[in-house]
This record gives structure tokens, C-alpha cells and sequence, in this order.
């Protein structure tokens, strides 16, 4: 059964309808460049009704100092923690160490050659994701609308689950997983009416397109 992650959440409203709608794991960026950035006492509120869920929550982070990883742990209390930027695996495994969490570690990608830098994070990470790499000039690593081809999934092997990032939307997911072959989905501004505006509606379409996978 194909899993899904809803990121970029910032309001109630679209928390419970990820959460109603049977997603797996829902994520909250801390990114000041990003119109999704949260603080992270302010998405500790917003995940203070899910400790009884089995959803698990993800802070998503780009090159994080440790400063922000300690606040994070004392705040929100993330089980996962979403590396976006230039991480080596040396920075991963004291991201790891240092937080106690999980860590997704995510790459960005246009060529098989991209895919295949997730061999050095073996042992290091909870879970990979292969996103679309930004257009030149983007300040954003992700959560763009970028897509990549997806068929350099198709057939790989990887010593984690991971998850397919990258232009998703409620019309084109079952497309993407058949494609791709991934086991897990992310979708950040494919379930948006704005830049950051989450709409509860799309997803849900969303994630009844996943469930029809």
C-alpha cells in the first residue's frame, strides 16, 4: 500500500484534513525563505492534537544548524526530521545523533547519476526522497511544482523506503507511482491554491488518489 506525506502544513484545518484523510505522515517546514515556514513553537500547536494518532511528524529543514535542531526536539518533538539542503552523511548521522529522531534525507535530481548518491547515506537515514531539481535561480530546494522522470525510480533498489517528491497532485499521483515505482508520495503545493495556502479539499482528493493506487 503506497504511503503518503503531506507537507507545508501551517494551519489546523489543513492538519486534520491530512490526518482524516489517512495520511501517513505530515510534514512542517522551517525554512525563512519558504511561504510555508513555521516557527517551531507555533507548529508544536498544531501537532498537540496528534499524539494520539499514529501519524508521524516530520520537520523539514534545509542545511540545519544545531541551534535549530535543539529547538525543534524541545518544541515540536518531530519523529522525523526532512534534510533538504547539501547534507554529507558526516552531518546526517550527528543530525541523527543529536536529535534522536528519524531523518528523511532528500536529493535533488535530474539524472540517474542524482539517484544514485543515496548509496552513501545507507545506515544513516530512516528514509530517502527523490525531488525534482529546482530551476536555476530558485531560492526553494522544493515544494516548487518541479518535476522530474520519474521512470529513474523504476527498478531501483534502495537499502530504505523512500519517497517520491516533485509536481504531484491528486490527478497525477496513481501516474507517478505506476511510473516510479515508489512506495511512499509527498505532496507539498500540488494540494495549494497559493503559494503556502494549503486547500483541506485537494487533499483530500489527494489522498483518495493515493488510496486508489
Amino acid at each position: 500500500m503506497v504511503q503518503a506525506k503531506i507537507c507545508g502544513l501551517s494551519t489546523l484545518d489543513a492538519v486534520t484534513a491530512a490526518v482524516a484523510g489517512g495520511a501517513a505522515f505530515v510534514g512542517f517546514v522551517f525554512f525563512e525563505k519558504s511561504p510555508r515556514n513555521l516557527d517551531p513553537e507555533a507548529a508544536a500547536r498544531l501537532v498537540a492534537s496528534l499524539r494520539q494518532s499514529p501519524v508521524k511528524t516530520v520537520a523539514v529543514t534545509v542545511d540545519p544548524d544545531d541551534a535549530l535542531i535543539d529547538r525543534l526536539m524541545a518544541t515540536m518533538k518531530p519523529d522525523l526530521i526532512q534534510v533538504h539542503g547539501r547534507e554529507t552523511p558526516s552531518r546526517v548521522r550527528q543530525i541523527a545523533e543529536r536529535s534522536g529522531a528519524g531523518v528523511i534525507k532528500a536529493f535533488s535530481v535530474s539524472s540517474a547519476a542524482d539517484v544514485d548518491q543515496a548509496g552513501a547515506f545507507d545506515g544513516l537515514v530512516e528514509h530517502l526522497m527523490f525531488d525534482a531539481r529546482p530551476v536555476e535561480g530558485s531560492v526553494l530546494p522544493g515544494g516548487t511544482g518541479a518535476r522530474f522522470d520519474w521512470s529513474l525510480l523504476q527498478g531501483r533498489r534502495f537499502s530504505r523506503p523512500h519517497f517520491l517528491a516533485g509536481g504531484l497532485d491528486p490527478w497525477n499521483v496513481a501516474e507517478a507511482v505506476k511510473a516510479s515505482g515508489a512506495p511512499l508520495v509527498d505532496v507539498s503545493s500540488g494540494v495549494e491554491r497559493g503559494p503556502g495556502l494549503k486547500d483541506p479539499a485537494l487533499i483530500t482528493a489527494f489522498l483518495d488518489a493515493v488510496k486508489r493506487v
